[in-house]
Parts: C-alpha cells; sequence; structure tokens
C-alpha cells in the first residue's frame, strides 16, 4: 500500500496515475491541478483526498463549493499546490504539472522527504544542478515517468557496476517526420497535435513535433543518470515499442519495450523494485511484425542541437531555453507565430539573453521569466 500524492491530476498522466492507484488499490491523499474543477471534482468524490489544490485562485472557491459535502481541503494557488505535496499522509508525489509550474511544488516535495515519480521534465531540464543534489541531501528516491527516461532506468538496474559506453533514447518522430524545412513552414496546429503514438497534452504534443521535447530529455536523461550529453544518442523509432535502452562497454544494448502505454513507467515508479500485474495491453510481436529505427535530422529539426548546447554552457542557459520555448509554443497554439518560428525564437532567446550563474530555485525563476519575457516580445 502507498500514499500517492497527485500534482497534474487533471492532465493525462495525472489521469493515467489515478488509473493505476485505482487498479492497485493505492490511497490518494492529495490532487493538485490547473483549472479543470469539474474533472477534480469528479476525482474528488472517488479518491476522497484530504487535500485539493487550484492553481486558478478564481477557481477554487468553485471547487470548494462543489465539494462542501466531502472532507477534502480545498486550497488555491502555488502556496496550495505547494501544500499539497507536503502533505503529511503521502509517500510518494507524482509530480505531472506541466513546465515551470512544477519545479517549486517538487522541491518542496522533496524537503519533506517523500519519494518523487518525476513526469515534469522542466524540473531537471532547468533546475537539475540543484535539485539532484537535494534529493541525495534528503534521502529522496528521483523515479522517472517518462517512458524514455524509465526505459534506461530499468536497463540499468542490476547493472550497478557494469560501465555504460551510452544512453539511447528514442524518439517516435512525432507527426513531421521526413518532412523538409520547406513543408514545416506551412503545417497547423492541428496537425502539430496529431501524435502517431502517444496521447498527451498539447504542450508535449507540439515539443515532440519540433524535437524539442528530445532535446528536453537529453537534458533530463544527463542528470538522472549522470552522464555526459555527447553520450545520449536519439534514434527515430516509429514503432515506439522500444522506450529506450542503455549500451555497455561490451556494445551489448539492453532496452525497455511494451505497447506505448505511460501507465507501464507510472506503475514502475510505484511499485520499484517489483513489478505488479498491470492493466496494459500485452506487446505481440507477431502483430507487430517489424521495428524501424532511422538517424534524426538534426538540420531540419535544430531544437536537440540547441538543447545540447544549452546544457553545455550550464547556469541560467537551459532555463532560459526551456523558459523560451514554453512561451513560444503557447504563441504558436494561439496562432501567433508559425510552426517553424517556435525552435527560432528558442535560439533567439538563447543567444541574446545574458549568461549567468544560476544556483538557486529563485534565480532559475527568474532565468525563466526573463526568457518568456523576451518571446512576449518577439510575438
Amino acid at each position: 500500500m502507498r500514499d500517492v500524492i497527485v500534482l497534474g491530476s487533471t492532465g493525462s498522466i495525472g489521469r493515467q496515475t489515478l488509473s493505476v492507484c485505482r487498479n492497485l488499490g493505492y490511497r490518494v491523499t492529495a490532487i493538485a491541478a490547473g483549472s479543470n474543477v469539474e474533472l477534480m471534482e469528479q476525482q474528488i468524490r472517488e479518491f476522497r483526498p484530504l487535500i485539493a489544490a487550484v492553481a486558478d485562485e478564481s477557481k477554487a472557491a468553485d471547487l470548494k463549493t462543489r465539494v462542501a459535502d466531502t472532507g477534502t481541503k480545498v486550497l488555491s494557488g502555488e502556496n496550495g499546490i505547494c501544500e499539497a505535496a507536503v502533505c503529511r499522509y503521502g509517500d510518494i508525489v507524482l509530480s505531472a504539472i506541466v513546465g515551470i509550474a512544477g519545479l517549486r511544488p517538487t522541491a518542496e516535495a522533496i524537503k519533506s522527504k517523500k519519494d518523487i515519480a518525476l513526469a515534469n521534465k522542466e524540473t531537471l531540464v532547468t533546475a537539475g544542478h540543484i535539485i539532484m543534489p537535494m534529493a541525495k541531501e534528503y534521502g529522496v528516491k528521483i523515479l522517472p515517468v517518462d517512458s524514455e527516461h524509465s526505459a534506461v532506468f530499468q536497463s540499468l538496474t542490476g547493472n550497478k557496476n557494469n560501465k555504460i559506453k551510452s544512453i539511447i533514447l528514442t524518439a517516435s518522430g512525432g507527426p513531421f517526420f521526413g518532412y523538409s524545412k520547406e513543408q514545416l513552414r506551412n503545417v497547423t496546429v492541428s496537425q502539430a497535435l496529431k501524435h502517431p503514438s502517444w496521447s498527451m497534452g498539447a504542450k508535449i504534443t507540439i515539443d515532440s513535433a519540433t524535437m524539442m521535447n528530445k532535446g528536453l530529455e537529453i537534458i533530463e536523461a544527463a542528470h538522472l543518470f549522470d552522464v555526459d550529453v555527447d553520450d545520449i544518442q536519439v534514434v527515430i523509432h516509429r514503432e515506439s515499442i522500444l522506450h529506450s535502452a542503455a549500451e555497455y562497454e561490451d556494445n551489448s544494448i539492453i532496452g525497455q519495450m511494451g505497447v506505448p502505454d505511460m501507465r507501464t513507467a507510472i506503475q514502475y515508479a510505484f511499485t520499484y523494485p517489483k513489478r505488479c500485474a498491470s492493466e496494459v495491453k500485452r506487446l505481440n510481436f507477431a502483430e507487430l511484425g517489424k521495428m524501424t529505427f532511422y538517424a534524426p535530422n538534426d538540420s531540419v529539426f535544430p531544437a536537440m542541437s540547441l538543447c545540447r548546447e544549452a546544457f553545455k554552457r550550464g547556469g541560467n542557459a537551459p532555463a532560459v531555453l526551456n523558459g523560451a520555448n514554453e512561451a513560444a509554443v503557447g504563441l504558436f497554439l494561439n496562432g501567433k507565430i508559425g510552426f517553424t518560428d517556435i525552435t527560432k525564437a528558442v535560439k533567439d532567446t538563447l543567444y541574446n539573453i545574458n549568461f549567468k550563474s544560476a544556483d538557486t530555485i529563485e534565480a532559475v525563476l527568474e532565468a525563466d521569466k526573463e526568457a518568456r519575457s523576451y518571446v512576449s516580445d518577439l510575438g
């Protein structure tokens, strides 16, 4: 039995997390989300958490009225989400709030000595140099929930004393695999939101289309597994069956495979090091027939190269890159810039904001704010 806190409960990962909790019989002690109070009410009535926090303070009063007949305490704003993250009755926090907004609540959960099932990649992208030492200081496990990082984590299990040659991250290639630069200039928001393999939120789906998502995962993997970014390979795998792998010094490659379903990674983070029966569909190799692999095209999709560069610069560069990307994706989704303008805006911001150290969460958040401001002026 585990007591689970779910940050981002109404998003795609959050909903699948609650499905896993339902299947395993885990207790959900706190939830937090942005503004979808209708779904939060349903979640409260099923799981009866002690705390429910709404980021949108104007919606908190509505939720409070809706669930007045329950024993759930309704909180609001960032402080409310942080309070949910440190709920006394909770031993693991599923961190799935999208974007930089997940950083502070995750840090507070670590300080309260709760293990972290990490789905919010921006936490490590922007502040991995702070978060990983913090987790070590407080004796907290960081258990990856991204399918790729979970696959690497599983591929490394039992091989502590064996040297890694490289980490191999797989990528679906998104909806625009094989497109030219010219073709990308005219793609629409609706086209960019049609991911070939995974069901995800809008922001992550656009990141997958630009390949920025994979670049951010490179930075995250470098922090999680303490490897150099130059030792992290990316390969396009359209079927999304091999979720990622580790290559050892004898050139053996150990990977994790399965149908593309986030519940596998979520459940493993909760049950590690044990495995339990799952509702995820079994993989049938005969029905699959084949798996294909391709090299990524960095000239058409330059986002990964920008991410490698930002990691090597260090300091505020990863936070600037991430903040610029979040802002640019927002502009694209609102029809204010074109698809190829997203990566261009990130590059312009990264090259024009002055390099600074970023040794505190406050400094990271300030770099994020500066980057968003720069991109808003471009839009």
